[in-house]
């Protein structure tokens, strides 16, 4: 395995980015690699709890969250980054922070994330009560040339694709597409 890189999973809330990052976490565990899954969910309240869901707001927790995924990269992990970051220019910052940085995009239709809605947020969205929800009333602007394109928290290709672009063992498929 490769040492040190951040792999940052990013797609429309509730695509499954969680999922995924957990599925590569349990991955790269079993083939003794050290990894971390950093949920922006559960980060936002200690790393961001001073910062609301405006545009500035956002920007400075994905910098933070940036910095966070880059320093544990930097000692060694892969960092599993399970974060929407909706603007290309907030990856970009990750990627160049990074000493390594593998993109994962979640291209999952809009419709089913909406279907999903496990927090209801796209609910609260139609009901006006959340504005600025990436996909629903703010934009989020997909990758442009992600490294691993998936569909969904359970897709094995991604899965395989991101383990054999760590250089791991056991991978099926090199692309993910």
């Amino acid at each position: 395995m490769t040492a040190g890189a951040v792999v940052w999973l990013t797609g429309l809330p509730a695509s499954g980015k969680t999922t995924l990052a957990a599925r590569i976490r349990e991955r790269l565990v079993a083939l003794g690699a050290a990894a971390v899954l950093l949920d922006s969910d559960l980060l936002r309240p200690i790393i961001a709890a001073d910062l609301d869901y405006q545009v500035a707001g956002r920007d400075e927790f994905y910098r933070r969250l940036a910095e966070l995924a880059a320093v544990i990269a930097r000692q060694g992990c892969t960092a599993l980054v399970a974060a929407t970051a909706p603007t290309r220019a907030q990856r970009a910052l990750a990627r160049a922070l990074a000493p390594r940085f593998i993109e994962v995009h979640l291209d999952v239709p809009l419709e089913e994330c909406a279907a999903r809605d496990p927090k209801g947020l796209y609910a609260r969205a139609r009901a006006g009560q959340a504005p600025d929800l990436p996909g629903a009333g703010a934009p989020y602007e997909a990758p442009s040339a992600a490294e691993v394109v998936a569909r969904g928290g359970e897709d094995e290709s991604a899965v395989d694709a991101v383990i054999a672009l760590l250089g791991g063992a056991g991978s099926r498929s090199a692309t993910g597409r």
